[in-house]
């Protein structure tokens, strides 16, 4: 790269030098022409001036021959029809042809002056002319010298403008080598900073260096370092809650296997003879069957949740009737609690799956009857505002300690083990509720207050498309 960079600045430098060097012989070319031809009207004004007209002026322009001869300048005196009158060159005046049509001739006929460059003939070589028409009578007065522009220069200059490219050259030669080791040593900073990751992904540290783009690159560099670190802390999060899931899952599942085979045991030894503790420990088997059958079923709707893997069918749901039908099956419940439930829902609809909803508002409300007081009162809300449909949960139970609340939609987190035990719960409940609420893009709060109650809200943007 920094090769790279050495001879693209070199050839850009050499471009630059040919190009302002073409651009002066330009520029200097077209001035001397414009001061040449100043210089030779001045003079042309200054000789109608002094030339007597009605004098011999053939002798006076004679006069001018010599002065004019050391220069290898020539002066012509023209008639308005282009007849030669005078000329300071060797040729007689009789053999010259008409000017009548020479290009200096016409213009200073018609604008007063005129200017031309052309190859002379007679003198076999590049002339410059310039002809004025006389002030002073009505002749044509023009003067000739050879002209090659900055040519006669070049050889002059040539010295000057080589040494002005060696020392042009050189400097760049050098700037060119300080500027690529100025981009290219970043970078191998860049670089070497990233190999000391190997594999850590520790906190990157760049120095601020002169170039904006170069930082850029070193705090994206170091973005994505932290990115990749921020990501496999989550993949060993995931991982360490997929082993507790598992660990967990396991555990809930190995307590009612080892009841059912021991009351099967039990039954299979013959010991128990008794028909009334027989049907008891059938009794036993069949709800441990039942636990085992709601804990595999909310595993695998909390697995549906989070991969999205099946499709999901929605429809528009009228929430009262799925509230009615939940209330009157939480009525045993509810009774045995000693719990009432208050409903308070407007006529209102969501573009959802029926069972998700259903089992987002089962949970809620199963838990604010299992975890109440007797006597204890439950109120269900479902509100609308704007596109959002709003369920509020409220109880006046036991509460749930402060320190818990961070925790209690994980899986198989209980606050009072014991009495989760005893209800019945997977553990799952309030976590399908989340997994619920987050697939369709809401949000879920809780406040709650020991003695005084619980109350969740669920905010759920209707009409969505997931």
């Amino acid at each position: 790269m920094r090769k790279a960079i050495f001879a693209k600045f070199l050839q850009v430098i050499l471009v630059v030098l040919l190009l302002s060097t073409f651009i002066f012989y330009i520029a200097a070319s077209s001035a001397l022409l414009k001061n040449s031809r100043k210089d030779m009207r001045y003079t042309l004004d200054a000789i109608d001036k002094v030339l007597d007209y009605n004098g011999d002026i053939t002798s006076e322009v004679g006069k001018l021959k010599r002065v004019l001869n050391e220069k290898k300048s020539r002066f012509t005196i023209i008639r308005s029809d282009g007849t030669v009158v005078a000329d300071t060159g060797d040729v007689p005046v009789s053999s010259l042809d008409n000017h009548a049509q020479r290009e200096e001739v016409k213009e200073a006929k018609e604008e007063g002056v005129g200017y031309s460059r052309r190859y002379s003939d007679t003198l076999k070589e590049t002339m410059l002319y310039v002809a004025i028409h006389s002030s002073e009578s009505d002749y044509i007065l023009r003067m000739a010298i050879p002209y090659t522009g900055m040519k006669e220069y070049v050889l002059l200059l040539l010295p000057a403008v080589w040494l002005s490219f060696l020392v042009a050259i050189l400097y760049s030669a050098f700037s060119a080598d300080s500027f690529a080791g100025s981009i290219t040593k970043p970078l191998k900073e860049i670089s070497q900073e990233m190999l000391k990751v190997n594999g850590d992904y520790t906190d990157l540290s760049f120095e601020t260096y002169q170039y904006p783009e170069i930082n850029i690159i070193a705090e994206t560099t170091t973005k994505m370092s932290r990115n990749v670190k921020d990501y496999l802390n989550q993949i060993e999060m995931e991982k360490q809650i997929r082993q507790e899931f598992f660990s967990n899952a396991s555990h809930e599942l190995k307590t009612p296997i080892t009841s059912v085979q021991g009351y099967a045991e039990l039954l299979e030894s013959g010991i128990i003879e008794e028909e009334g503790q027989k049907k008891e420990f059938v009794k036993r088997i069949k709800k441990e069957a039942v636990n085992m059958n709601n804990l595999i079923n909310d595993i695998l709707m909390i697995s549906k949740l989070e991969t999205k893997e099946t499709e999901v069918l929605k429809s528009d749901i009228r929430l009262s009737i799925i509230l009615d039908d939940i209330i009157e099956s939480l009525k045993p419940l509810s009774d045995s609690h000693e719990v009432t439930i208050h409903l308070d829902c407007k006529p209102l609809c969501i573009y959802a799956n029926g069972q998700q909803i259903k089992e987002l508002l089962g949970n809620l409300i199963t838990n604010a009857v299992k975890y109440n007081k007797p006597g204890g009162k439950v109120w269900v809300k479902v509100t609308k505002e704007n596109r959002d449909v709003i369920i509020q949960v409220k109880d006046n139970g036991m509460g749930i300690p402060r320190e818990s609340l961070g925790r209690i939609f994980e899986r198989f987190y209980r606050v009072d083990k014991g009495r989760s035990k005893r209800q019945g719960g997977t553990g799952l409940g309030l976590s399908i509720v989340k997994h619920i609420v987050n697939f369709y893009h809401g949000t879920i709060t809780v406040q709650s207050e020991l003695e005084v109650g619980t109350e969740f809200i669920v905010r759920i943007p209707n009409e969505v498309k997931v």
